[in-house]
């Protein structure tokens, strides 16, 4: 349209004509707002959160202060080349057809298991992770090269006693669960373990949810060159986790402000609970 006018004497009009464009089209001047500001802060947090999708990063961006849309965020998003890969599961024909009651207040509910990695030479270290149902708190995140029975009892002992005693933790059929120094614990301080059927990671899907955002977020994205060095960056991440990402079933709220909001709103009257240290 610009060269017919540039190079025939001919008003818009008649150039419309011949060229059968609509005169609305050629005076049309876009309206979008600058993105510039935008692009650039969802860039540099999905750089420090390469595995936040855009729902995730619209949340850290409105606590930000961004008054913005979650369909403005996905243009920019999609735009910009940030979409997370994810890896197509198969669909699954069983389900959990007996869905336990969901914990009302903290400690009623624990959930744990075991995650497993390697440093930079190879060598392979576990890690016992340990969930708050009610919160999605992560109460603790034990590491090292072997977690017997004995370590893991020792662990929440340690965590019970800043935390208090959870009246029911659900595990898997392992032999570190089902060893006679956790059933000792638990029997001595009236906690009852609830085993799972086996093959069956469903019916502990709180801690398994978890452990995924644990692998995705933290291990895969980290290289560790001693246990030490792994301890150190897993409980960086872990004190992250339930200080600053926010948690879709908690409402895009952290663990943290959860159980804050739930003091204030009353829904925790009548318990002991404290919140705990990170």
């Amino acid at each position: 349209m610009g060269e017919v006018l540039g190079h025939f004497p001919i008003g818009v009009r008649r150039a419309c004509g011949l060229l059968q464009l609509p005169r609305a089209s050629w005076y049309y001047r876009t309206h979008r707002r600058e993105d510039t500001g935008l692009r650039r802060r969802l860039r540099e947090l999905a750089q420090a959160r390469p595995r936040f999708g855009y729902l995730r990063l619209h949340v850290l961006l409105r606590r930000e202060g961004w008054l913005i849309n979650k369909k403005r965020v996905h243009r920019v998003y999609r735009e910009e080349g940030l979409t997370v890969r994810l890896a197509r599961r198969p669909k699954r024909t069983s389900h959990l057809r007996v869905v336990p009651p969901a914990p009302q207040q903290a400690n009623e509910r624990w959930s744990m298991d075991f995650v497993a990695d390697t440093l930079l030479d190879g060598r392979r270290f576990r890690a016992l992770t340990v969930v708050d149902n009610w919160s999605r708190h992560s109460q603790l995140i034990e590491v090292d090269f072997t977690l017997t029975g004995t370590k893991v009892v020792s662990a929440l002992e340690r965590v019970a006693k800043q935390r208090g005693y959870p009246q029911m933790i659900t595990v898997d059929n392992g032999s570190e669960f089902a060893s006679k120094a956790l059933d000792a614990w638990a029997y001595a301080h009236g906690v009852k373990l609830d085993f799972i059927r086996p093959g069956k990671p469903v019916e502990n899907a709180v801690i398994e949810s978890f452990n995924g955002r644990f692998r995705d977020e933290c291990l895969n994205a980290q290289v560790f060159i001693s246990l030490h060095d792994a301890r150190q960056k897993i409980e960086a991440w872990r004190i992250d986790y339930n200080e600053h990402r926010p948690h879709s079933a908690l409402g895009d709220l952290t663990p943290r402000e959860f159980v804050e909001r739930a003091a204030k709103t009353g829904l925790q009257e009548g318990t002991n609970f404290q919140f705990p240290a990170v």
